[in-house]
């Protein structure tokens, strides 16, 4: 039996890595960027965290279409930002350097756009595209202003992704021909938590942007991931995060053939499917994806299954176990050979890299090619998974449903 070649041995990823505090060092005192955070709801708010302890930026300006988010990121994080209702009123100073954008995912590729045109570095949350046609023109628009972009799939500035991503490049797991993605959340409890909105302090307009008018509806604006209009369901809200690992330790990043299936079986009034599975082609490497909306038991990962060992990988670390000598059907295999703790959420890292190459001028950890590719197949899943059941590249397009 062909064994890998490190020893029994536990990591706790911490002290090695960079800090928030080595990133101040690295940006000087009098470098401060000046930050504009556009669509500051929960994530987003989030963000603005990170951009605190990062403390290479300050928040100077707060866009929202609904007031009390903009409240509420105001006290947070930035009790002296300016708020705005208009995300081109932002755009529009010259004292803002970057900026954080945080909105539902069909508003993305606009502000972006608009962003870099007007000069600003761009932290846009994933998925970068809310459409398969919008990466190209985002592409060339952030290449033509020469400005910085940084695309919200943090695992690209994580400590012991990068580790993990060494070990599988050397091929220590030998070779790899199946990644197992998965994500499992419970989205029967707790649904009426961000149900209870004042329509009278919200654009309700504002917030449909380019999709088609309809009244007011709580759980389309609460819970806009799962309507197709202003996102793309678990395929580009999870999904994208695990296949983005998947294609960078591939070193591939366009699938040969998609299939996938879903259906709503729980949450009947949203138009996503709740219960959904996916599987993509790669030229030497079959992704599958699985997700369901019913409770949190696994939570999400990858299961990275090579010829001499596996590894089973999630934001808590990673375990890598040797190739065993018989059939066996223990869930988790006992005694990994490798064992590694995360010390922290790694999207700190990320923000950190942004403000970084803010500086240095240099590509981010998450180009917006490498978002608009993660962002991409998801697209591909869902095109699957809402036409025929498969899809493949397409000559000229570069994809068709089939």
């Amino acid at each position: 039996m062909s064994e890998i070649s490190f020893p029994n041995r536990r990591v706790f990823i911490g002290a090695a890595l960079a800090t928030a505090s080595s990133y101040k060092r690295i940006l000087g005192a009098n470098d401060r960027i000046r930050v504009g955070a556009i669509g500051v709801g929960e994530r987003c708010q989030y963000l603005l965290s990170l951009v605190n302890k990062v403390g290479a930026g300050d928040i100077t300006a707060i866009c929202d279409v609904y007031e009390p988010h903009a409240d509420e990121a105001q006290a947070k994080a930035a009790p002296n930002a300016q708020k705005f209702d208009d995300y081109r009123r932002v755009l529009d100073r010259n004292d803002i350097d970057a900026v954080v954008i945080g909105t539902p995912d069909h508003w993305h590729v606009p502000i972006t756009i608009a962003a870099v045109q007007a000069g600003k570095d761009v932290y846009c949350e994933k998925p970068v595209t809310h459409r398969i046609e919008e990466g190209e023109p985002l592409i060339a628009a952030v290449r033509a202003s020469g400005r910085v972009v940084q695309t919200g799939t943090q695992q690209r500035s994580w400590g012991h992704y990068l580790q993990a991503k060494d070990i599988v490049s050397s091929g220590e797991l030998g070779q790899v021909t199946f990644i197992r993605t998965y994500w499992y959340q419970n989205h029967l409890a707790n649904q009426n938590a961000r149900m209870n909105i004042d329509q009278s302090k919200l654009n309700w307009k504002a917030f449909l942007g380019s999709a088609p008018y309809r009244p007011f509806d709580a759980d389309q604006y609460a819970h806009w991931r799962w309507y197709w209009d202003f996102g793309g369901g678990a395929m580009t809200d999870l999904f994208v995060h695990w296949v983005d690992v998947a294609q960078w330790f591939m070193g591939e990043d366009m699938p040969v053939r998609a299939t996938a299936t879903g259906f709503k079986a729980l949450l009947q009034q949203r138009q996503t499917p709740d219960t959904m599975s996916a599987a993509l082609l790669y030229p030497n490497v079959l992704v599958q994806f699985d997700s369901a909306l019913l409770g949190y038991i696994e939570g999400g990962g990858l299961m990275i299954r090579g010829t001499k060992a596996a590894m089973r990988l999630h934001r808590k670390g990673f375990a890598v176990y040797q190739e065993i000598g018989h059939y066996s059907e223990n869930f988790e295999p006992d005694n990994p050979t490798l064992e590694v703790k995360s010390a922290h959420d790694g999207a700190l890292d990320h923000m950190a890299n942004f403000f970084d190459c803010i500086r240095t001028r240099k590509a981010t950890n998450a180009s917006v090619e490498i978002g608009v590719a993660a962002a991409r197949a998801g697209h591909i899943a869902n095109l699957a998974m809402r036409g025929t059941g498969a899809w493949v590249p397409g000559p000229a397009a570069g994809h068709q449903t089939a």
